[in-house]
């Protein structure tokens, strides 16, 4: 590989690696102004089809996010580290899933047993 086409290829990686931290929930402030905000309104969207789905479309949308954010950090960190070597996809994918569910379960259940509180939502609920 020549040197202008590895070094452009370790900008991209370090682009979705940063791309990919901003969606992923290892840091405390990304989901405020990144995650919720679309997790919200890929709820919203779909509770505009199907009316009372805002909540359980707003979690999708918030694991989704979750799992694209870990998806763009390995392909960035594979970028930036391994250069040529081929990738497993697969693999990535599953880990990127994985973590993702593991980690959306957790917020569910510290919603669900109360440690974490929502708003009440007057517009949520179906007519």
């Amino acid at each position: 590989m020549s040197a202008p086409h590895s070094a452009l290829k370790k900008v991209r990686g370090g682009f979705l690696v940063g791309l990919g931290y901003m969606l992923s929930p290892l840091s405390w402030w990304n989901d405020l102004f990144f995650n919720f905000p679309i997790a919200y309104a890929f709820g919203f969207i779909v509770n505009l089809v199907f009316p009372g789905w805002l909540i359980p479309a707003t979690v999708v949308g918030y694991w989704l996010s979750n799992v694209l954010g870990f998806v763009l950090m390995q392909f960035g960190a594979g970028d930036m580290l391994f250069g040529d070597r081929p990738r497993n996809l697969k693999k990535d994918l599953l880990v990127s899933l994985g973590t993702s569910t593991l980690y959306t379960l957790g917020v569910v259940m510290l919603l669900q047993f109360h440690i974490l509180e929502t708003p009440d939502l007057p517009f949520a609920s179906s007519p």
